[in-house]
């Protein structure tokens, strides 16, 4: 058990699958909870019906607990949208999430994975970089909500062990806290 009595999340406990618009309003739940702009309704179906999106749902049990949203174009992934729900937060819902993104990515000729994080959201920077992310420029005031920057990340597929092995350690270790 961990924070809140709360166990880690582990792919043996819980599922990872394509979201549906059955799904939209648990996302929404999510999304609303954790950014002051969050994304739309709209936003959402419009991901789920464009061919280069990937949407998938973290489950525990039949709860959505987090979820990606991720494009596929040409060689790269684009992670547009990861978000966990609060009570789920460091028990190793994001690294599934990004795990699974990496896999699919790799399944699909990717070569290289980019995304933009905000610099104040210090625990996805380290969980990215982890995954082999690093820090290749920065959009000025990127985020409309609050002018922050937002950091561009790329990582090299090839060179990263995590999407490669599918081993439940490779991304967990022993100590799943993110």
């Amino acid at each position: 058990m961990t924070l809140n009595g709360l166990p880690k999340y582990t792919p043996a406990e819980g599922e990872i699958r394509d979201m549906t618009t059955d799904d939209l309003d648990a996302v929404l739940a999510i999304e609303r909870s954790a950014y002051v702009t969050p994304w739309s309704r709209e936003m959402f179906r419009s991901e789920l019906f464009f061919d280069a999106c990937v949407n998938r749902v973290a489950l525990r049990e039949t709860e959505v607990v987090g979820y990606s949203c991720f494009a596929l174009v040409v060689d790269e992934a684009h992670l547009r949208n990861i978000t966990v729900g609060r009570r789920w937060r460091h028990r190793g819902v994001a690294k599934a999430l990004l795990h699974d993104m990496i896999r699919i990515a790799l399944e699909q000729g990717a070569v290289f994975a980019t995304l933009e994080v905000r610099p104040s959201n210090t625990v996805a920077v380290e969980l990215y970089n982890r995954f082999g992310f690093n820090v290749t420029g920065v959009r000025p005031r990127y985020y409309g909500d609050t002018g922050e920057d937002a950091l561009i990340m790329w990582a090299d597929l090839r060179n990263n062990d995590y999407g490669r092995t599918g081993r439940e350690s490779d991304y967990y270790g022993t100590d799943a806290k993110t």
